[in-house]
C-alpha cells in the first residue's frame, strides 16, 4: 500500500492504547508563542458522513492536550455543534455583525468549557458585508485568535460557493469521508475543484465510519492515488474513526462520544487522530497573508 497508510498503521502502533509514541520523544508541537492561531477548515464532499460529530470532538481532543480551541460552526444553513453539545446560545454571530455583541462576548462554552460560535443567521449577513463592516469583523476574530492555538471553521458539505470559500481561505482543510464509494467520489471532487481555484491549499483525510484498519487504509489510498494522479495533489490520511454504534447513542443523548464514552473504539481512534495531527512537523513562518487578516483578504477575494 501507500507510504502514507503504512506510517500512520506505525504510529499507531507505537502509541498503542496509551499514547507511546508521544512519550518515545515524540512531543507534540505547540503553535508559536505569539502566533496567531491556526486556521483549519472541516469540510465534505457530501452530507451525512459525520463532519460536525468530528469537528467537536477533534477540537475536544485537542483542548485536552493542552490547546486553546475555539470551534466556529460555519455550516450555512445545517449549523448543528451546539444541537451535538444539548447548548440553546444565548448569542450567535448574528450579534456580532450587527454590534450588538463584541467577538469575545459571542462566545460560548461547551463541555468541558470548550469555546464556540454559533453561526446561526450571522452566517448569511457575513456573504454580504461592506467593507467597514467586514474590517469590524476581521478585527473581531483578529482578536480571538490572538489568544487561541486553532480555530476550527466546521463548514457546509458540497461545492456550494460559500464552503469553497471558507476552504480556499484557511490554513489547512481537513476532509471528512467515509468508505461508501459516493463518499469517495464527492471527496475526490471537491479537492479537485478546491486545488484549480487555490493550489496552495493542505489536504488531510478522515476516514470515518470504517470497518477497520485496512478498509480505511485502502479508502485514503485510493483518493490519495487518484488526487495524485489527475491533479497532481498530495493528500495526507490522518487517521480513521471505527463504525461504532456508540456514535449515535452519543448522539441521541447530546454529549460528545469522546466524553459519553471515552473507551469506545471511536473515542480511541479520535485521540489517534488528534496525537497524529500534533506529531506533525510545524509549518513554515507564516506570511503577511495567513491568520486572520489573510483568511478575510482571501474571503473578500473570493466573494467579489
Amino acid at each position: 500500500m501507500m507510504d502514507q497508510a503504512q506510517a500512520l498503521r506505525d504510529l499507531i502502533r507505537q502509541q498503542g492504547s496509551g499514547g507511546r509514541g508521544a512519550e518515545a520523544g515524540m512531543e507534540p508541537r505547540l503553535p508559536g508563542k505569539g502566533k496567531t492561531a491556526k486556521l483549519i477548515t472541516v469540510t465534505s464532499g457530501k452530507g451525512g458522513v459525520g463532519k460536525s460529530n468530528f469537528t467537536l470532538n477533534f477540537a475536544l481532543a485537542l483542548q485536552a492536550m493542552g490547546r486553546k480551541v475555539l470551534v466556529f460552526d460555519a455550516d450555512i444553513g445545517m449549523a448543528n455543534i451546539d444541537v451535538l453539545m444539548g447548548i440553546s446560545p444565548q448569542f450567535n454571530l448574528y450579534h456580532l455583525l450587527q454590534r450588538e455583541k463584541s467577538a469575545s462576548e459571542i462566545i460560548e462554552k461547551g463541555p468541558h468549557s470548550l469555546s464556540f460560535i454559533a453561526g446561526g443567521s450571522g452566517l448569511s449577513e457575513l456573504l454580504s458585508l461592506s467593507e467597514q463592516d467586514l474590517a469590524y469583523f476581521t478585527e473581531q476574530i483578529e482578536g480571538l485568535a490572538d489568544e487561541m492555538d486553532y480555530i476550527i471553521f466546521d463548514t457546509g458539505a458540497g461545492l456550494s460557493k460559500e464552503n469553497l470559500n471558507f476552504i480556499r481561505s484557511a490554513d489547512e482543510c481537513l476532509v471528512v469521508t467515509t468508505p461508501e464509494p459516493t463518499s469517495i467520489t464527492d471527496a475526490y471532487a471537491l479537492i479537485k475543484v478546491v486545488s484549480g481555484a487555490e493550489p496552495g491549499v493542505t489536504f488531510k483525510l478522515i476516514i470515518n465510519r470504517a470497518g477497520d484498519e485496512k478498509e480505511a487504509a485502502q479508502t485514503a489510498d485510493k483518493i490519495a492515488m487518484a488526487a495524485r494522479r489527475f491533479l497532481g495533489v498530495e493528500t495526507t490520511m490522518l487517521g480513521y474513526i471505527a463504525d461504532d454504534s456508540h456514535v449515535v447513542q452519543a448522539v441521541k443523548k447530546q454529549v460528545p462520544f469522546s466524553l459519553a464514552y471515552p473507551n469506545c473504539n471511536a473515542a480511541k481512534d479520535l485521540q489517534r487522530i488528534a496525537y497524529r495531527y500534533l506529531l506533525v512537523p510545524a509549518p513554515p513562518e507564516p506570511s503577511a497573508l495567513t491568520g486572520i487578516k489573510g483568511f478575510m483578504h482571501k474571503w473578500l477575494r473570493r466573494t467579489k
